[in-house]
């Protein structure tokens, strides 16, 4: 049995500790709760100009007036969005960087690819969610379908011969148009890009006939007259263009709607998570944000760290069989 003498210096030097340990615990709440203290790098993970890249910048411009600091956009494109994701779970956990979450990376990416170069589960800290919008199905003006059943007949009729792009494999601009494809019974060609704005440039050039994208930069260049809108990939029509058919008007049960959050790597401190939560309400608390994102197709979606994270594990789960009936997996 020890002495007494042996407990009371245990109990010394646990106090000891404990007060060497008082200060840096101190400074680091005190870091925690002055965030940012800096400039933060803002991690986009698909090239500027797209529907997402808006979106993001939008946010990022709101966040530096309520904190005080610039938020600068890193575009880390490629691969769905993969490439930059992977970025963010590489970044020191100081929260000087963070980045873009997204459905691909994160709901699909996981049932798609049999190797990813992170962990869904594992690499991320969940910040909370930023926006929803539906993708919208255009068309070519060379392409003669003006409706959804008039496309399905045409490309019925002609297998092989027509193409749809998206911003990369494993996107909702990807899947949309596979899931189209496997309920019409359709044979389509699939064209990836490394983003949603390159494939804009094939499609106005011509060299690919469709796109099932973010309903931004489509809605616009519909309106202009370069494209031809058939429906949105939401479960109703939308607001901001309440003319354009619902795809489940015509294939009933069809949904598929993208939405994008902030993210951290896996260790950011509680402290600093609920901090980087706060500002951000109070950033998508913003009419001027608001009115922006409904200018651009997108909605509000202020989900907390917790709410983020349990809505992307159920994406995860949804998009699993819509991927596997597909036939999109790759190994």
């Amino acid at each position: 049995m020890a002495g007494t003498g042996s407990i009371g210096r245990r109990a010394a030097l646990a106090a000891g500790m404990a007060l060497l340990a008082a200060p840096a615990l101190a400074q680091e709440k005190l870091a925690q709760e002055k965030w940012p203290d800096g400039p933060i790098r803002f991690i986009g993970i698909f090239p500027p100009g797209g529907g997402t890249d808006i979106l993001s910048r939008i946010w990022c411009n709101q966040m530096s007036e309520v904190c005080g600091e610039q938020f600068i956009v890193e575009n880390r494109s490629g691969s769905a969005g993969n490439i930059g994701t992977e970025a963010i779970a590489r970044a020191t956990p100081d929260g000087r960087s963070i980045g873009l979450a997204s459905v691909a990376p994160l709901a699909i990416a996981p049932t798609l690819y049999k190797r990813l170069p992170f962990d869904v589960h594992r690499d991320f800290t969940w910040l909370g969610g930023l926006w929803k919008l539906p993708n919208l199905l255009v068309v070519h003006p060379d392409v003669p379908a003006r409706t959804v059943p008039e496309l399905i007949a045409l490309v019925k009729a002609n297998p092989g011969k027509y193409s749809y792009a998206s911003s990369g494999s494993g996107t909702t601009v990807h899947l949309s148009g596979a899931a189209f494809a496997a309920r019409a019974g359709l044979d389509m060609v699939h064209v990836p890009y490394r983003g949603g704005a390159p494939a804009h440039v094939d499609l106005l050039a011509g060299r690919v006939h469709m796109i099932f994208d973010n309903i931004p930069q489509a809605l616009q260049e519909a309106r202009e007259g370069r494209v031809r809108a058939l429906a949105v990939t939401s479960a109703q029509r939308v607001p901001q263009a309440p003319e354009i058919p619902a795809m489940a008007e015509f294939l009933p049960g069809f949904e598929i709607t993208s939405w994008a959050g902030v993210m951290g790597p896996a260790g950011l401190p509680p402290g600093m998570v609920r901090r980087i939560a706060e500002r951000s309400g109070q950033a998508l608390a913003s009419r001027e944000l608001a009115a922006r994102y409904a200018e651009n197709g997108a909605t509000v979606w202020a989900a907390s760290p917790e709410e983020f994270a349990r809505f992307r594990a159920a994406e995860e789960r949804a998009f699993a069989p819509i991927i596997e009936a597909s036939g999109a997996r790759v190994d």
